[in-house]
């Protein structure tokens, strides 16, 4: 191929994937991740529909099988833990659908990538310059190199994306909610079940895994403009005092959230971008097109991926026609998802008490059906 050295920013889900199947295609792949390691929590993910194809053909998926959470269902309560409704949710069986923690996806995919890859932890980008020739970056860390490609698998607050499109401000929209995780005390009521406790605008959940539970929360809050993803005490000042007079195990599960040190909190958006592509730097993930948190994000990171070192591998002297062919194609799944993604926050944290109870008859009735 005639690019032959590509640098992948982001050594998650999206950016493992896309290395291991690059170096498959012949290339020769560095990946940069600004954290130290691959990193190893985060909320339940599925692996679904193409991303279990890729996984398939990747040999990972009885892997990703045995990391299962075995979870069968959602269990709403009220402020005393009675249930007051559930839904069952699809089995990792032959319908191709795994809920697996996102750390051990991860995981398995960076096993996979190494073999073939180099990894730079630690470490991110500061600076890009393109030609018609290639790409001269500037790390934080390393000395500089040049590429023929660069992608961008670096999140919703992608670093290539600022560089090279412009601005977050342009292209991330928020859609009125925060969302954070955090470790929770293993001991549940439903062993099988995801449980969730609603109150008008809130929702916390326990979802229970093989090595821990982990609480969730999520909150609409319109008001916040000054929202920094990197500070972690604004994070927890918003969370306190978004539940500080919520029922159920809410409490317990905030002061955990308080006093731990493995606090995820972000703003719930999406990303969208007309193109996601300039030159030879190109946007992958939740960099280019995240649906939400109520989306698909990890199942469409791994098909993405694929997509996208297909088509690099099937034009190996034009890169412009080949990402623009990933870009057309892969639209195509990701479009759905962003339109339909406000309708999942609705479900999931109804906004006034009458939407809560309507949410719960519905389920009942469903389970009826």
């Amino acid at each position: 191929m005639s690019s032959r050295t590509v640098l992948i920013s982001g050594g998650g889900i999206a950016g493992c994937t896309l290395a291991y199947w690059l170096s498959r295609h012949g290339l020769r792949v560095t990946v940069v991740e600004r954290a130290a390691a691959v990193r190893s929590s985060g909320s339940p993910v599925d692996v679904r529909g193409p991303a279990a194809r890729v996984a398939e053909r990747m040999g990972v998926m009885e892997r990703i099988r045995a990391e299962s959470t075995g979870v069968k269902g959602l269990s709403f309560v009220d402020d005393t833990g009675r249930q007051v409704a559930r839904v069952g949710l699809p089995q990792a069986d032959n319908t191709r659908q795994v809920e697996l923690p996102r750390g051990d996806l991860a995981a398995i995919l960076y096993e996979e990538g190494r073999e073939s890859a180099e990894f730079l932890f630690d470490d991110s980008i500061a600076a890009l310059e393109q030609d018609a020739h290639g790409v001269d970056v500037t790390f934080e860390r390393a000395a500089p190199r040049r590429f023929d490609l660069v992608v961008g698998a670096d999140g919703l607050h992608s670093t290539v994306r600022r560089l090279v499109f412009g601005p977050e401000s342009r292209f991330v929209r928020r859609m009125g909610l925060f969302a954070a995780t955090t470790p929770a005390d293993p001991t549940l009521e439903h062993s099988q079940d995801v449980v969730m406790y609603n109150t008008p605008g809130k929702a916390v959940s326990v979802s229970p895994s093989r090595t821990g539970a982990l609480a969730f929360f999520v909150f609409r809050s319109a008001g916040v403009t000054d929202f920094d993803h990197r500070d972690t005490a604004q994070h927890k000042r918003l969370l306190t005092a978004a539940y500080e007079k919520a029922g159920w195990r809410v409490p317990e599960l905030l002061e955990r959230a308080r006093v731990g040190d493995e606090l995820y909190f972000d703003s719930v958006s999406q990303v969208r971008l007309d193109g996601w592509s300039r030159g030879r730097v190109v946007l992958l993930g939740d960099a280019g097109s995240c649906v939400s948190l109520f989306g698909d994000g990890s199942s469409l990171a791994m098909a993405g991926a694929h997509t996208l070192a297909e088509e690099m591998a099937a034009t190996p002297a034009d890169h412009a026609a080949a990402l623009a062919r990933y870009e057309a194609a892969h639209r195509k799944l990701v479009m759905p998802k962003q339109r339909f993604a406000s309708l999942g926050a609705r479900w999931l944290v109804p906004a006034t008490r009458y939407g809560i109870r309507a949410r719960n008859l519905s389920t009942r009735l469903f389970n009826r059906s």
